[in-house]
C-alpha cells in the first residue's frame, strides 16, 4: 500500500491539470466544460475496474472532494443570486415560473413512473430534478451575443434564479419525505405531515440564522477584513464561513448543498461579493470539476449501454417540460418571438438536477437506480452540447430586436 497515496494525489493532480485544458478547449469549442470533466470521471470508473486504481479508500476520497465541490458551486449559485435584481421583473417571471415548474415536474413524474413504470420514490426524484434549469449554460451564451442586460435577458436570469432556489427547496423537502416513504409506515400521512412539518421549522430556524449573519455580523466581517488589508485571503476567510454555514445545514438535517447555496446567498446582497467571486474562481475552478468527475464516477457502464429506449423518453420530456413550460405563459406575456428564445434557453439540465440525482443515487436504488442515474447525466450532456448549437445562433440573430427596451 506505500503507492496508494502516491497514486491518488497522481490521479487528483492530473486531473486538476486537466481540467484547465478542458475548460480552454471547451470555451473554445462554445461548449461547457462540464461534459468533459465528466467523461474523465467515467474513464477513471473504467480503469479502477481494469486495474484497482483507487482501491483502498480512493473512492471515499473522491467523494469528499466531490463534496467540496458541490459547495463550491452551490456556494457560488448563492453569491450570484441577487435576489433584489429580481423585483423589477418578478411579476412576469413569476408567471413563467409557474408553467416551467409545474409542467416540467409533473411531466417527469408521470413519464418515469407511468412510462418506465418506475417506483413512487423514484419518479419523484426525476421529477424534482427535472424542475431545475442551468442558469449558467444558457446565461453564459447570453452573455457572449451581449443580450443578457436586455429586458428578456433579465427576465431569464429571474425565471433562472427562481428555478434554482425552488429546485433547492423542493431538494431539501424530496430528501426529508423519500425516506418516510420508503419506510412504508402504516400511518404514512401522519409520518409525511409531520417530518414535514419539523422540516419546515427547521428551515425557518436555518434561515433565521443565515438573515442574522447578513444582516448583523456579514458587513462586520467585511470590514474587519479591510482593516487587516487581507486582499485575496478574505475570500478564504469568506471560503471558511461558507464551510462552516454548509456543515451546520448538514447538522440539521439538510444538506451541505442546501448550506452552500444559502451561504452564497449571505455574501449575494454586498456589493464586496463581485471582488469575492472574482477571488472565489481559483477556488471554484481548484474543487468543482470533482464534482462532475464524481458524476462520472458514479455512471455504470452497463446502465449506459442499457439506457437508449429511457433516455431518449426522458429527454422528450425533459425538453417539452421546459420549452411548453416556460414557453407557453411568456408567449401570453411577452410575444411568441421571445417565448421560443426563453424556453430554450431553459432545457439545459446541469448542476441541481446532477447534485439531486448524485444525492439520490448515493442513498441507494430504492430512490435512484444506476440506469436512472446514467440517463438523467446522458440528459445533462446532451443538452449542454445541443443546446448551445442553436441558441447561439438565434441569439445573434435576433440580437438588434432583443436590444430595444421592450419586451415582445
Amino acid at each position: 500500500m506505500d503507492w496508494f497515496i502516491p497514486m491518488i494525489i497522481l490521479i487528483v493532480g492530473g486531473i486538476v491539470v486537466a481540467a484547465i485544458f478542458i475548460k480552454a478547449g471547451f470555451k473554445k469549442m462554445g461548449l461547457p466544460a462540464l461534459v468533459g470533466y465528466i467523461i474523465i470521471g467515467f474513464l477513471l470508473r473504467l480503469a479502477d475496474g481494469e486495474w484497482h486504481v483507487l482501491s483502498g479508500g480512493g473512492n471515499q476520497i473522491f467523494d469528499f472532494l466531490a463534496n467540496l465541490g458541490i459547495i463550491a458551486l452551490l456556494f457560488r449559485v448563492g453569491l450570484e443570486n441577487k435576489l433584489g435584481r429580481l423585483i423589477k421583473w418578478l411579476p412576469k417571471a413569476m408567471v413563467i415560473w409557474v408553467g416551467d415548474i409545474l409542467l416540467s415536474g409533473m411531466l417527469g413524474y408521470l413519464v418515469a413512473h407511468v412510462l418506465l413504470n418506475w417506483t413512487l420514490i423514484q419518479s419523484m426524484f426525476i421529477g424534482v430534478a427535472f424542475t431545475a434549469t442551468s442558469i449558467g449554460i444558457s446565461v453564459s451564451l447570453w452573455q457572449e451575443a451581449k443580450v443578457v442586460n436586455t429586458p428578456l435577458g433579465e427576465i431569464l436570469l429571474d425565471v433562472a434564479e427562481l428555478d434554482d432556489i425552488s429546485g433547492i427547496i423542493l431538494m431539501a423537502l424530496l430528501f426529508t419525505v423519500a425516506p418516510v416513504l420508503q419506510a412504508g409506515s402504516t400511518e404514512i400521512l401522519q409520518v409525511v405531515s409531520t417530518t414535514l412539518v419539523i422540516f419546515l421549522i427547521k428551515l425557518i430556524l436555518f434561515t433565521g440564522f443565515c438573515i442574522i449573519i447578513a444582516k448583523f455580523l456579514e458587513r462586520h466581517i467585511t470590514s474587519f477584513l479591510k482593516k487587516l488589508h487581507a486582499g485575496k485571503s478574505a475570500m478564504l476567510v469568506v471560503a471558511g464561513i461558507g464551510l462552516i454555514v454548509a456543515a451546520t445545514a448538514g447538522l440539521l438535517g439538510f444538506s451541505v448543498a442546501i448550506g452552500a447555496f444559502f451561504a452564497g446567498l449571505i455574501f449575494s446582497s454586498d456589493p464586496d461579493a463581485v471582488k469575492y467571486d472574482a477571488s472565489f474562481e481559483s477556488l471554484h475552478d481548484m474543487f468543482v470539476p470533482f464534482f462532475f468527475v464524481g458524476i462520472g464516477l458514479r455512471v455504470e457502464h452497463a446502465a449506459l449501454t442499457a439506457s437508449i429506449v429511457p433516455f431518449i423518453i426522458l429527454l422528450t420530456a425533459a425538453v417539452i417540460g421546459k420549452f411548453i413550460g416556460a414557453g407557453v405563459p411568456a408567449a401570453a406575456l411577452i410575444g411568441k418571438s421571445s417565448a421560443v428564445l426563453l424556453g430554450i434557453s431553459m432545457i439545459p439540465r446541469a448542476e441541481i438536477a446532477l447534485i439531486i440525482l448524485q444525492r439520490g443515487y448515493d442513498l441507494g436504488t430504492w430512490a435512484v437506480s444506476s440506469q436512472m442515474f446514467a440517463d438523467v447525466v446522458l440528459i445533462s450532456a446532451t443538452t449542454a452540447i445541443v443546446i448551445p448549437f442553436f441558441l447561439r445562433g438565434m441569439l445573434h440573430k435576433k440580437r438588434t430586436k432583443l436590444m430595444k427596451p421592450e419586451v415582445a
